[in-house]
């Protein structure tokens, strides 16, 4: 369902949610998230096209969010770097009546599904994103607690 772009553009995200009011360098950016640098910056330069993100130059350049992690969602930075797949459920061709309402009703199955995804993907934010990141971080140290929100 996600391509790797997608992918990348996300982690990306989250890793700047994390410290919003800081500048990262996407040096930095892959480093943390075990990116791919080249790709990231190619991706990066698509968000920044998007208006996603806001780029300082410089020795203390880098990315930032141009705006809260609350307000982007996860379906604005997808569409922004060709980041998700049409879902596709094989459907195979028949003839008769019956053989063709069944086609007709998988055909209206996989659209309810694709508008069901695409209203989650508009109302997860890049924030939550984060949350469920952090949830997971604290799951795997021993030494803190669970997060539950």
């Amino acid at each position: 369902m996600l391509t790797r772009a997608g992918t990348i553009a996300l982690r990306a995200l989250v890793e700047l949610a994390r410290s919003p009011q800081s500048v990262l360098s996407g040096p930095e950016l892959a480093k943390r998230q075990e990116l791919p640098e080249a790709r990231l910056e190619q991706i990066l330069l698509q968000l920044r096209q998007a208006h996603l993100i806001e780029a300082r130059r410089g020795r203390r350049g880098g990315y930032r969010l141009s705006r809260r992690a609350d307000d982007l969602s996860v379906q604005e930075v997808l569409d922004a770097v060709g980041g998700r797949r049409q879902l596709s459920l094989e459907i195979e061709s028949a003839e008769g009546a019956v053989g063709q309402a069944g086609q007709r009703l998988e055909q209206q199955l996989q659209q309810r599904l694709q508008r069901a995804m695409e209203r989650e993907l508009s109302e997860l934010s890049v924030a939550e994103l984060l949350f469920d990141q952090r949830s997971w971080e604290a799951s795997l140290d021993p030494d803190q607690g669970l997060m539950l929100g």
